[in-house]
């Protein structure tokens, strides 16, 4: 079951490419970038490591605007699909982390070729199912099954956030209900 389990010292954010250009062409976009709003901000309330990521920023626009707000730091700008470049690796690595929550655009492409990455250099990689997307609701449910298949936990934000916190009557408890409401 260790598998299925997170804590907040362990556990780290990896937001993939949701930017400008590309977030409008998402199947259920704009549920998708909720999502991760809620996510962002108990990441930040709760003090945990926020990861991000922007495919040719040049073509595709920044990181929409209401989600950079809530992320320390400035992304690490990619051309290659996968997110696991040089940068990011160095990134995860010093954080001494092993489980990587993903979200991000999109789910077939840079999601699923970042996740293939990280489970082949043994991190432990939950995605939430909610917070990823893809253009077609077909390539988005491939590419979940597909990540499955390869060991990666399928799962969603409130049952992420539930998990990292794991008691309820404390302020971070209160903090989160409010948020998922």
């Amino acid at each position: 079951m260790k598998k299925y389990t997170l804590d907040r010292e362990d556990t780290l954010l990896l937001m993939i490419d949701i930017q400008e250009r590309l977030a409008p062409a998402i199947h259920n976009g704009d549920q998708i970038i909720e999502k991760n709003r809620i996510l962002l901000t108990a990441m930040k309330e709760l003090g945990m490591k926020v990861i991000h990521t922007e495919q040719y920023p040049k073509g595709l626009g920044n990181t929409l605007p209401q989600l950079a707000a809530l992320i320390e730091g400035k992304p690490h700008e990619k051309v290659m699909f996968s997110a696991y470049n040089e940068e990011v690796r160095d990134d995860l690595f010093s954080s001494g982390k092993k489980n990587v929550l993903v979200t991000g655009m999109e789910t077939h492409v840079c999601v699923f070729q970042t996740v293939r990455e990280l489970l082949e250099n043994h991190y432990k990689v939950f995605v939430l199912m909610d917070g990823v997307g893809s253009r077609t609701y077909e390539n988005y449910r491939n590419a979940l099954d597909l990540m499955q298949e390869m060991g990666a936990v399928i799962t969603n934000v409130e049952t992420v956030l539930f998990d990292l916190i794991k008691t309820a009557g404390t302020p971070d408890f209160k903090m989160i209900s409010k948020l998922v409401k």
